[in-house]
């Protein structure tokens, strides 16, 4: 009999970035360093890891993640260069995608940028832990982390099942976020 899985913290988070430069030393973490205080202050256990940008380095870390936390955002490699590779990593080992996520970063970014829709980050599961990916630019890390930010609780809890509407608050949960389905 194998030993069972220890739950996972649903305020456990681990920040990827995923950056040849600031994998080498020769750039700082600016984009990784803001999800982090971020998360910190939404009461957030954070873990940091840097990765280089290569498809089984990012994948292994994403997995290792979802192993350990709730929720793994990673930053970087969402664009078109040849190097950006983190949406094939991701898309590897994600157990089903989250597309309505990944199209809402992308459509409020635009309203600050047109290149926004360049952006090829993807939002999933693997096991019951959220994966997001978000740009590696301060900027755009920030703003993609603000769509996610007020379904984010929710998200977290639905995936720690078993999730029926309505038996949360009949269990007298007053903290659900306004407009969830058991509000």
């Amino acid at each position: 009999m194998s030993p069972a899985k220890e739950p996972l913290a649903s305020r456990s988070a681990l920040v990827l970035t995923v950056s040849d430069r600031t994998y080498q030393g020769t750039r700082e973490d600016a984009s990784g360093g803001l999800l982090e205080e971020r998360l910190v202050a939404l009461g957030f256990e954070v873990e940091r890891r840097t990765v280089p940008d290569d498809v089984p380095r990012i994948a292994q870390a994403l997995v290792d993640g979802a192993a350990r936390h709730r929720l793994v955002i990673s930053t970087g490699g969402t664009g078109l260069t040849p190097r950006d590779v983190t949406p094939q990593a991701t898309a590897g080992v994600l157990d089903y995608e989250v597309p309505g996520i990944a199209e809402a970063m992308r459509a409020d970014g635009r309203a600050t940028t047109p290149f926004a829709v360049m952006s090829r980050g993807l939002v999933g599961v693997r096991g019951s832990s959220l994966i997001v990916n978000v740009p590696g630019s301060p900027k755009g890390s920030m703003e993609s982390f603000a769509v996610l930010e007020p379904i984010l609780v929710h998200a977290l809890e639905t995936l720690a099942g078993p999730f029926d509407h309505g038996v949360a608050r009949a269990a007298g949960r007053d903290d659900l976020p306004p407009g969830s389905p058991d509000a």
